[in-house]
């Protein structure tokens, strides 16, 4: 059986449900923090699910993305403003991706979509 990656997303201002949309519209299982500073708990959350990659949102970008790789040690990129940003992150092997607030469904697809296929098809 197949294993569909997990993605979770951190908003500081509890968004991201449109990010989740586009997770599942590419196959994936998306894991969105509920509650205001979820950003900051995307490394727990990770460890706690199993996760493939992450993604935090907050207005620099940064601080959730920080917060796992002091904590876990997560290899992260921080402070993108694009898709293709996240998705070269992806491709050097980062786990948690920080963007400025983009809550769109076709972040979340380009990104799982892109994962899937670093990974060498369906799945992990």
């Amino acid at each position: 059986m197949e294993r569909k990656v997990k993605v979770v997303i951190g908003d500081r201002l509890g968004k991201g449900q449109h990010v989740a949309k586009g997770v599942e519209a590419a196959g994936g299982i998306p894991i969105q923090i509920p509650g205001i500073g979820a950003d900051m708990k995307v490394g727990d959350y990770m460890q706690k699910e199993g996760a493939d990659f992450g993604i935090s949102f907050c207005g620099s970008g940064g601080a959730g993305a920080l917060s796992a790789k002091t904590k876990y040690q997560y290899p992260v990129e921080y402070g993108l403003r694009s898709i293709d940003a996240g998705i070269t992150a992806l491709r050097e092997g980062k786990k948690v991706i920080g963007f400025g607030f983009m809550d769109t469904e076709e972040l979340g697809r380009r990104l799982t979509e892109e994962y899937i296929k670093i990974m060498g098809g369906q799945g992990c």
